[in-house]
């Protein structure tokens, strides 16, 4: 879909300007308020959500994320296209410096099913920008999936031509044991059991601890056979990710129906889910 190149350069120079907002907060001491949910936001949240709307705006398109969650469903819903954004996923990893933390950016477009309470689009291009590692993962249909190193030593070529000089995934990989990547925040005994089953399965199992998205990628670039989700997450904390899954011929499946996780459900928090 060459039709989506021009929003990939413009989703992925946004990811670009949010990063540097985030490092920017980052070299300094961090101040943390906590939300409603008491979960943690700090400066570098707000920066990074301003500059990429700033970035974004020139589309057109409608940006959702944790700030815009009490938009009506009916009017959401009715979004041909629209921007789904956490402008910095893993806050409790920037807190503890760790730097396994995103920028998360997705397109989303209507899918072939109805409208519904278990939602109504899907995931079609993401860029998810590693600001600390200056790695970058994107994708869109029919474009491949695709990592870059040293990301912003290339800024201001487009997806088309930052692809020539990135690493398609997933990537030939050279390991012995099935490999699955959990979170490091959020461990659950759902989790274990999946565990023990694949040992069942395969005999021999690795885990690796993550934070983020980046588990998503893992999986998309091949380092990891399969990431399992019995927490809780919210639809801008996966869709880009899945975006860059399915590119790379990887799945994310939706525990409670079997099928492709859809987005812009009535309650914007996610169902547990396997990437595959």
């Amino acid at each position: 879909m060459s039709e989506l190149l021009p929003l990939m350069d413009q989703a992925i120079a946004a990811s670009f300007a949010a990063g540097r907002e985030i490092l920017d907060v980052y070299s300094r001491p961090i101040n943390v308020e906590l939300k409603d949910d008491r979960s943690p936001l700090t400066e570098a949240d707000k920066r990074a959500h301003s500059a990429i709307a700033k970035g974004l705006e020139k589309t057109g398109l409608p940006v959702l994320s944790e700030e815009g969650r009490s938009i009506p469903t009916e009017e959401r819903q009715a979004w041909g296209m629209y921007w789904l954004v956490d402008p910095l996923d893993g806050t409790k990893e920037f807190i503890k410096r760790n730097g396994e933390f995103t920028v998360n950016i997705a397109l989303m477009a209507r899918d072939n099913e109805p409208a519904g309470t278990l939602g109504s689009h899907r995931p079609v291009a993401g860029v998810l920008y590693v600001p600390v590692k200056d790695m970058l993962y994107f994708a869109w249909e029919g474009g491949g999936a695709h990592r870059l190193a040293k990301a912003t030593t290339l800024e201001g070529k487009g997806a088309y031509e930052l692809a020539a000089s990135a690493a398609r995934l997933p990537m030939q990989q050279n390991r012995e044991a099935f490999t699955i990547v959990a979170s490091r925040s959020h461990a659950s005994p759902d989790t274990d059991a999946y565990i023990e089953r694949m040992e069942k399965e395969h005999g021999r199992v690795e885990t690796v601890s993550m934070g983020s998205a980046l588990k998503i990628c893992l999986v998309a670039e091949g380092t990891a056979d399969a990431y399992p989700r019995y927490a809780p997450t919210m639809e801008w904390d996966t869709a880009a990710g899945h975006a860059i899954a399915n590119a790379a011929g990887k799945t994310l499946i939706d525990v409670s129906t079997s099928a492709p996780m859809r987005y812009n459900k009535h309650d914007l928090l996610n169902q547990w889910f396997i990437v595959q």
